[in-house]
């Protein structure tokens, strides 16, 4: 959050319009408290300016930067935070970047999806409109894709060739999606989520009538 700047004209209103010329903002980004009233003298003698504070509102981006960096700091790691915000998805990319990525990513990507989810949180507190966030580091995200995509095939492979159903991991429901997204064009293998959260995961067995289109993911 940015420090209070004072400010003080002859009345409150040209103390602000001073402040808001001199910030190069609106009046819509910031936040004012007036400390003292102007005091009109006697004839003009022994008049006071009014005083206001001013600083400028935090916004989106600037509360998710805040927040990863108190939170690297509390973990005693030293991450670069790069942000983008795409206005037109609304949705704020993040990318970190340091020497202990591994500790961030954590088995399967938890820990990543963990801090994704916390930051989400903190980005939506008390607003109208929703902020996707995605962070990645290292590439993860995409790699990781890749990894369920190879992994779909070559269980769906065993499927079909055994008949035997069989029960991949416990996954998100991203990485179910790409599990589905893989298989939906394999008419010979079905695919559906079974379980509960966090241990839902996604089912794959032999098709029952070989034309029929995988159906629409339980996700």
């Amino acid at each position: 959050m940015e420090e209070w700047k004072e400010f003080s004209a002859k009345t409150a209103d040209e103390a602000l319009t001073n402040a808001l010329i001199q910030m190069e903002t609106t009046s819509d980004q910031i936040e004012y408290e007036v400390v003292e009233e102007e005091k009109s003298g006697i004839l003009g003698l022994f008049s006071k300016p009014a005083v206001i504070r001013v600083r400028k509102k935090e916004n989106v981006v600037d509360t998710v930067k805040n927040f990863l960096a108190k939170t690297f700091q509390a973990m005693k790691l030293d991450v670069e935070i790069e942000t983008e915000f795409d206005e037109v998805e609304n949705e704020i990319r993040i990318e970190l970047k340091g020497t202990e990525m591994g500790m961030l990513i954590g088995k399967r990507g938890q820990t990543l999806d963990s801090l994704q989810y916390l930051t989400s949180l903190v980005a939506n507190k008390n607003k109208d409109t929703y902020t996707k966030i995605k962070i990645d580091t290292e590439n993860y995200r995409q790699r990781r894709k890749e990894t369920i995509e190879n992994l779909a095939r070559n269980v769906a492979s065993k499927v079909k060739k055994t008949g035997r159903p069989a029960f991949l991991e416990p996954m998100n429901p991203y990485e179910r999606r790409i599990i589905h997204a893989e298989l939906q064009a394999d008419k010979y293998v079905d695919t559906h989520s079974e379980g509960e959260e966090p241990h839902r995961g996604r089912l794959l067995q032999r098709a029952r009538h070989a034309q029929r289109a995988a159906p629409h993911p339980g996700v």
